[in-house]
């Protein structure tokens, strides 16, 4: 054989390499939404007859529906960056300087203060937003606060850098606000900072100003600074509006994560940023700025002809693409509501505002040979061809979360079939 490993020819024992994998890696695919979601469906098989589609529940990427398409203007801004010829080159570490003063313009409008190019960075969406941050936080002993439920990710990539990830516990009673209290009971000398998703993923809360607000004071007196998940901000379509987190700035340093990959219906584009709501310099004078910047410097970047896309997506999308989402959202989002409230063995804590998501609670004693929320998932996978994602992947256990950012005709049947799969496995009455 040319590869010279032919007949006669010992190959060495596995153990004789000098090479391992990195078993670190190997655990934190159980933190990956994408891992659940693909056990969830691996013992679903389609209808044979093509009578039934499957109804996608679990994961927020509405873009594969017509109704959700992008705006023309944001395809526009794209097409002619390419067409330029004038993005083909690498950009720098930080992003191109146009996109950043776009971004800059675009967030100010929100806050109380102006931002400057100088406070944005590009990444490679939100989910690289996370990893830079994490890994610039990390130092021996280092402890991060995370909501519970919450996007596990954060988890994930604490945990690979050597940080010790903290819950503190959202509260469905309150419309999920923050646990104060619990906050400060899980700080210690070694806590460099809590995160926050607002809209909620996965609750589809929004946080109100007041509430903000006492979040950023506790976070002052900690010693500590506020992450802001905000991928989510404007999709709201209750009576609580978007309110950003850097509006405190000046109480807390905050760093803020967007992409336009939710408001723009864009996932697979890839263009997020971290933002430093920071008006009095401290992540510039304890050099974290510095220290994000060389991770930069050794970090992929976003496409380049996306960000010089930018700044026309930006100044062109017009109101009525976001008023039209919206109006979409709200509509499968009342469906939601209204068809969960029939539905035995689940109940909703509250009706959703934002984002693309809500939490439901799973109640066992109503339903037999039903052993847990993941449990729950695979079957109805299987048998309904509906996938949710079990409340284990947000860490919280028997518990469900109902994506509803799906055409309303396809989300009205996958309740409908959710709701005859509890039926079937209904416990008898005595």
């Amino acid at each position: 054989m040319e590869n010279g490993a032919g007949i006669g020819v010992a190959v060495p024992a596995a153990a004789a390499w000098n090479f391992a994998p990195n078993e670190a890696l190997l655990d934190l695919t159980a933190l990956s939404v994408r891992s659940v979601l693909g056990r969830v469906k691996a013992g679903m098989v389609a209808d044979g007859g093509g009578a039934r589609a499957v109804v996608p529940m679990g994961h927020g990427d509405p873009s594969a529906f017509p109704c959700f398409r992008t705006a023309p203007e944001a395809v526009d801004a794209v097409a002619g960056a390419l067409r330029s010829g004038e993005h083909n080159s690498y950009a720098t570490s930080v992003g191109l300087k146009p996109a950043r003063r776009s971004i800059a313009k675009y967030l100010s409008r929100d806050l109380p203060y102006e931002l400057s190019p100088d406070d944005i960075y590009l990444t490679s969406g939100c989910s690289q937003a996370i990893e830079i941050i994490c890994s610039v936080l990390a130092r021996p002993g280092a402890n991060i606060l995370l909501p519970r439920p919450g996007y596990l990710f954060y988890e994930a990539r604490a945990a690979f850098n050597g940080m010790e990830a903290r819950y503190f516990n959202l509260l469905p009673e309150k419309d999920w606000e923050v646990d104060i209290h619990g906050v400060q009971a899980l700080a210690d000398d070694n806590t460099v900072a809590m995160v926050i998703v607002n809209p909620g993923n996965p609750c589809g809360n929004v946080y109100t100003y007041e509430h903000l607000a006492k979040v950023a004071e506790t976070a002052q007196k900690l010693g500590i600074f506020v992450i802001t998940d905000e991928v989510y901000a404007h999709l709201t379509f209750g009576e609580r509006k978007f309110v950003p987190m850097g509006v405190f700035g000046t109480v807390v340093p905050v760093f803020t994560l967007g992409s336009i990959s939710k408001r723009w219906v864009v996932p697979g584009w890839r263009l997020g940023w971290i933002v430093t709501n920071d008006p009095n310099g401290v992540f510039q004078r304890t050099k974290v700025v510095d220290c994000m910047k060389s991770y930069l410097d050794i970090s992929s970047d976003p496409p380049t002809f996306v960000q010089g896309a930018i700044p026309k997506l930006l100044e062109n999308t017009k109101e009525e693409f976001f008023n039209k989402t919206v109006k979409i959202i709200r509509e499968t989002a009342d469906i939601c509501w209204e068809k969960l409230k029939g539905i035995n063995s689940i109940t909703c804590p509250s009706k959703p505002e934002g984002s693309m998501f809500v939490m439901v609670k799973l109640d066992l004693s109503c339903l037999q040979d039903i052993k847990d929320d993941m449990d729950f998932c695979c079957r109805l996978a299987k048998e309904e061809l509906v996938v949710l994602l079990p409340g284990c992947a947000v860490g919280y256990k028997n518990w469900l979360r109902i994506t509803f950012a799906i055409d309303p005709s396809s989300l009205e049947d996958g309740l409908d079939r959710l709701k005859c799969f509890c039926l079937r496995h209904k416990k008898p009455t005595k």
